[in-house]
């Protein structure tokens, strides 16, 4: 009956979607004052999360992970396109990158939550609460 539980995978791929852009996004921060740095951000979850013929596709971010190959987390990082640049060249946005930074834990909130009442479906399934 629960042979393939996607909910769970998908919310497992929407919290390292978010974590891997948290990243990025501290990585910009922290770069804010560097001459000729430029901002980076990664592709939309929508976009990492792929599916083929109705499943969907993961990276394992180590052996036996998610029962596939081993493989490194690629959040498909490209460099943000901005028309206000700094007279040293670098193009980080701090505005921006709290604004993103405040997305990023949305998407997280909502990947816990979706595991949470995922984990409430499957108790009450069973007869536990």
């Amino acid at each position: 009956m629960f042979k393939s539980l996607e909910l769970f995978r998908m919310a497992h791929a929407m919290a390292s979607h978010a974590g891997a852009r948290q990243g990025v996004i501290a990585s910009n921060i922290a770069n804010a004052d560097t001459p000729g740095y430029r901002a980076r951000d990664v592709v939309p979850f929508k976009e990492f999360y792929r599916t083929e013929q109705g499943t969907a596709t993961f990276r394992a971010t180590r052996a036996g992970h998610l029962h596939g190959p081993a493989a490194s987390l690629d959040p498909g990082l490209f460099d943000t396109k901005s028309a206000d640049s700094n007279p040293n060249g670098n193009s980080v946005s701090l505005e921006e990158e709290m604004l993103k930074g405040v997305d990023v834990k949305r998407q997280h909130d909502k990947a816990v939550a979706i595991y949470r009442s995922g984990l409430s479906v499957l108790r009450a399934s069973i007869g536990r609460r």
